[in-house]
């Protein structure tokens, strides 16, 4: 059997990652959320801050040039030919290269379109009502449940355009994944073991 390949889509607050990361202690899964950036960079020669400051988020480079950027090796940004459409295909690259080698779960960043030729690919979106959301936030940074909501939102509004923009599909929607579940009606530990159960019975482990 080819390598197991995971990809988690999820609403910020949903307990997506940490599903995501139980998920792959119980499959002995390499585990990519923000560690793909750092692949990226290294792919690309250009200073993982670039792709940091453009994660999950369409239009960052309007703002690039305003700044100073670090950069990696002798690479001058200025003179590259350098877009948000090749940081994507160097962060693509890096994706498909990581799924390629081993057995992996992916958090976001298209993973799931990145890979929808690979076989052994099951694709997840973890979503949660609202109101757990917000209070998954609101723990985490201390806020009110004012301030939670326009996180959520701000965060949630960025993704679905980075996603819809470069998938050509709906974030979010049913019909781009394996498997859609609410995290808050079995709460996160639970909801682990439900997906953990549906891919032992799509791969017939």
């Amino acid at each position: 059997m080819e390598h197991i390949i995971i990809t988690i889509g999820r609403q910020l607050g949903s307990g997506g990652r940490v599903i995501a990361q139980k998920l792959a202690q119980e499959f002995d899964c390499l585990f990519y959320d923000r560690e793909i950036l750092n692949l990226a960079a290294k792919e690309s020669g250009f200073s993982e801050k670039i792709f940091e400051q453009n994660d999950e988020h369409k239009g960052f480079l309007k703002s690039l040039f305003h700044m100073r950027v670090p950069l990696v090796s002798d690479v001058n940004f200025y003179k590259s030919d350098i877009s948000q459409e090749r940081l994507f295909q160097f962060q693509s690259d890096a994706i498909r290269k990581a799924a390629q080698k081993s057995n992996c779960v992916f958090v976001g960043r298209c993973a799931d379109y990145i890979l929808r030729d690979m076989p052994n690919v099951v694709n997840v979106f973890v979503t949660a009502d609202i109101d757990w959301r917000a209070e998954q936030v609101v723990k985490r940074h201390q806020c009110t449940k004012e301030e939670a909501l326009k996180i959520i939102h701000r965060a949630e509004n960025r993704r679905a355009s980075y996603y819809n923009y470069y998938t050509g599909k709906r974030w979010g929607d049913a019909a781009s994944y394996d498997l859609c579940v609410d995290a808050s009606i079995l709460d996160i530990e639970e909801t682990e073991k439900y997906i953990a159960n549906f891919i032992r019975k799509r791969f017939h482990l």
